[in-house]
């Protein structure tokens, strides 16, 4: 396939899927595609998985992969509309009987007292992105900002085995929430958060997306695979979507993940989903081993955003 034969694939898919086609690869940001995603397609099936009580699953992260804070994370990363009444609600619900002692949203029952910064960037991500009030985030933001580590960026187990050294699995998780708190106009702490912002960016291209900064080695192939969704965990693809996301200029230290990425591209110009993280999940949206259409998209607008192509260098 070609370019154009790759998008009108990329068009067959669901909803969202073509929704975010339009808006990052052609350029049209298709509101009507948009509003559709919550009654039809992908969208529709988690929306219909939610319980009476406003939770899906057992509760806010019980199970991991079918509880509500998953399900709400793939629900932003679907692009269902921000306005969506029902998200909202439950994501009021979550604040309202969730919150820890330290700000943060509490895993469960056992947990009243500490967080998780990894799960408060991901509530950060999708609380601002279905434009929840910007007052209830504010001890978020402080929680979050609190755990800033020395070599700056996050690590989840600060607080439970005294990790001295960043994770980037929970880097990203933060960065993510930052960014889009800041994309919904939210002004609280602003500098703080820029500052957070550029030393955990510098933190993941220190190690140019996946290597060790001591021995060059790869830190863990895992990081090579491409998963969807990313749940928690860092890949290499999560990491290069997040800078074009942000506006990011290019820096030569993300060479590597884009020459591993571009290795990857099948030759009929799509990619494969790799790997999936095992556990229940709601329903499958992709097999394992075959053609993605999410692989697909986020790559190519990747390299677009990039203004890479072929095989070798940027434009």
């Amino acid at each position: 396939m070609d370019e154009h034969q790759v998008i009108e694939w990329l068009l067959e898919g669901d909803v969202s899927i073509q929704y975010q086609v339009h808006r990052d690869l052609l350029g049209n940001d298709r509101k009507d595609l948009q509003d559709r995603i919550a009654h039809e397609g992908w969208g529709k099936r988690f929306l219909s998985e939610r319980k009476s009580n406003g939770h899906w699953g057992l509760a806010f992260y019980q199970p991991k992969w079918t509880s509500t804070h998953y399900t709400l994370l793939d629900l932003r990363n679907l692009c269902l509309s921000p306005n969506n009444e029902v998200v909202k609600e439950t994501i009021e619900l979550t604040i309202n009987t969730c919150k820890a002692a330290d700000g943060g949203i509490r895993l469960g029952p056992s947990t009243s007292e500490h967080s998780d910064v990894c799960v408060n960037g991901m509530f950060l991500n999708y609380a601002s992105y279905f434009n929840t009030d910007g007052d209830k985030l504010r001890s978020m933001i402080d929680s979050i900002l609190r755990e800033i580590m020395p070599d700056g960026g996050f690590n989840c187990r600060t607080t439970r085995s005294g990790a001295v050294h960043s994770s980037l699995h929970t880097t990203l998780s933060v960065l993510e929430g930052l960014l889009e708190f800041q994309k919904a106009g939210y002004v609280y702490r602003a500098r703080d958060i820029q500052r957070a912002r550029k030393s955990s960016e510098e933190f993941i291209l220190l190690h140019k997306l996946f290597l060790s900064d001591h021995t060059g080695e790869v830190i863990r192939k895992e990081f090579l695979k491409m998963p969807y969704p990313n749940r928690w965990k860092y890949d290499i693809l999560r990491a290069l979507d997040y800078f074009q996301y942000a506006g990011s200029k290019w820096d030569e230290r993300m060479n590597p993940a884009i020459q591993v990425l571009q290795k990857k591209r099948n030759k009929n110009c799509t990619w494969n989903l790799q790997a999936k993280h095992p556990g229940k999940e709601h329903f499958e949206m992709e097999k394992a081993g075959k053609p993605s259409r999410w692989n697909t998209l986020r790559a190519m607008r990747v390299l677009e955003y990039f203004k890479i192509e072929n095989h070798d260098q940027k434009k």
